[in-house]
C-alpha cells in the first residue's frame, strides 16, 4: 500500500467507505502509479484483480497494461474498462482523480451484476475533486503531513507560538523571512461545501505557483487564509487562483512567524469591511482601510438617533447619499455639487431637509462627526447600501 500518513489516510478511507456504501458497491483508491491507497470492505462482485490488489497492494504488470492500453491516463472523466477473462478482471470503470491537468490517482469500481448507471458513475466523479485535494495536498507539505501542517497553521492562527516553531523545524517556513497574511472571502451563493472545495482549489494551485515564498493556507467555514514569507503578494494573483468571486483582506507584515496571528485579524477585518463597502475594491491593505481600521471595533448599532427613520426607508437614500459624499469632502459645498452633478441650490435644499429630518445641525462640528461615523458603522452593518460609488473615508 502506498506509504502515506495515518491521518491522510484515515481521511481517504473515510470517504471511500461513504462512497461505496452510497453506490453499494466495492471501491479501490490507486495512486497514479496504480498502487493501492485504501479500499472498501468486499460487497457484491470480486474478481482475482481485486483480490490480488488488496492481498499485494498492487495489481500485476499484465493487469496495469491492459487498463493503461484501454486509456486511463489520458482520461479526463470515467471510464469504462472492458473485462479480460485471461487476466481475470471483470469489467470495471474508472475515475481519474485529477487536480487540474495533473494526475493523482484512480477510482475503481466494478462494472458487473449489474452494470452501474450513469447516475451512480456521476455520484463517484463528484467526489474524485475532493478526494484530489487531499493527496494534492499531501504533495505539497514541506516536512509535515498536510493535517499536521493545518493543525499548525491553526495553532498558529489562534497566536501558538510552538506552531510557528514546528512550521519553522519543519522547513515549511523559513525562520529570517517577515510573513504577511491574506483573507479571502467569498462573495458567491454556492453551498457550504462547494465554497469550502472552491477555495481549497485555488489555494492549492496558488501554492505551486508561490513555492518561492514558502505559502501556507487553511480554510474555514466562511474565508480562507494564505500566508507568504517575504514581501506582500500581489493579490491580483489570489483572485485569477479563484473559481469564484472573492473580496481580499490584507494583514500588515510582521516580522516573524510567530506574529502571523495579529497580520491575520487585521486580514480578517479588511477582507469584512470589503465584502460590506464594495467602493473600496475587491482587494483592501488594512493599512489603507482609513476610518473603518477603527470602526470594526465598534458597535454597528450605536447611530446618530436621528438617522434611524432615514436609514429604514428607501426613500430617502438620496438624501443619505447626499449628506455622505458632503460629509466625505469636507463640507465643500462646491466640491459635493461637482460630485454628485448637483445645482447648489439643490444640494442646499437636500442639507436642510435631512437637517429637519434628523435633527441635527450641520454647523456643529460634533453632530457632523456623529453624522459620518454613523453613515460608515451603517455600511458595515449593511442597514445602508448607497447606489452608486461614493469618495470614501
Amino acid at each position: 500500500m502506498t506509504k502515506y500518513p495515518g491521518d491522510v489516510v484515515a481521511d481517504l478511507q473515510r470517504t471511500v467507505d461513504e462512497l461505496a456504501a452510497r453506490l453499494d458497491r466495492p471501491l479501490l483508491l490507486e495512486d497514479r502509479v496504480q498502487r493501492v491507497v485504501v479500499y472498501s470492505e468486499q460487497n457484491g462482485a470480486m474478481d482475482d484483480v481485486r483480490r490480488d490488489s488488496i492481498l499485494r497492494r498492487h495489481s500485476t504488470p499484465e493487469v496495469r497494461q491492459w487498463v493503461r492500453t484501454a486509456g486511463i491516463h489520458e482520461a479526463t472523466g470515467p471510464l469504462r474498462i472492458p473485462g479480460a477473462p485471461h487476466l481475470g478482471l471483470l469489467p470495471r470503470v474508472c475515475v481519474p482523480v485529477r487536480h487540474e491537468a495533473g494526475l493523482l490517482g484512480f477510482l475503481w469500481f466494478i462494472d458487473s451484476g449489474p452494470a452501474m448507471s450513469g447516475a451512480r458513475i456521476a455520484q463517484a466523479a463528484a467526489v474524485a475533486p475532493a478526494l484530489a485535494l487531499t493527496l494534492y495536498h499531501e504533495s505539497l507539505a514541506t516536512g509535515l503531513a498536510s493535517h499536521r501542517e493545518l493543525e499548525a497553521v491553526t495553532g498558529l492562527l489562534l497566536g501558538e507560538r510552538d506552531s510557528a516553531r514546528q512550521l519553522i523545524e519543519a522547513g515549511a517556513f523559513p525562520q529570517a523571512q517577515p510573513v504577511t497574511v491574506l483573507v479571502a472571502r467569498p462573495l458567491s451563493d454556492e453551498p457550504d461545501e462547494a465554497l469550502r472545495l472552491a477555495l481549497e482549489q485555488g489555494l492549492l494551485a496558488l501554492r505551486r505557483r508561490l513555492s518561492g515564498h514558502h505559502p501556507l493556507h487553511l480554510v474555514r467555514y466562511d474565508h480562507a487564509v494564505l500566508l507568504t514569507a517575504g514581501g506582500a503578494m500581489a493579490a491580483d494573483e489570489l483572485h485569477a487562483a479563484m473559481s469564484i468571486p472573492v473580496v481580499v483582506g490584507i494583514g500588515r507584515a510582521r516580522p516573524a512567524l510567530a506574529e502571523a496571528a495579529e497580520s491575520y485579524t487585521e486580514a480578517r477585518h479588511a477582507a469584512e469591511v470589503a465584502a460590506r463597502v464594495p467602493d473600496l475594491g475587491r482587494s483592501v491593505e488594512w493599512a489603507r482601510l482609513g476610518v473603518y481600521r477603527m470602526l470594526t471595533h465598534l458597535p454597528h448599532h450605536e447611530l446618530h438617533p436621528g438617522l434611524a427613520d432615514l436609514l429604514a426607508d428607501e426613500q430617502y437614500l438620496p438624501l443619505l447619499e447626499t449628506l455622505e459624499t458632503y460629509l466625505d469632502l469636507a463640507g465643500s459645498a462646491v466640491a459635493t455639487s461637482r460630485a454628485l452633478r448637483l445645482h447648489r441650490t439643490s444640494l442646499y435644499y437636500r442639507l436642510q431637509r435631512l437637517e429637519e429630518l434628523a435633527r441635527t445641525d450641520l454647523k456643529d462640528g460634533g453632530e457632523r462627526l456623529a453624522l459620518h461615523l454613523s453613515l460608515k458603522l451603517a455600511r458595515l452593518s449593511g442597514s445602508y447600501r448607497p447606489r452608486e460609488a461614493r469618495p470614501s473615508t
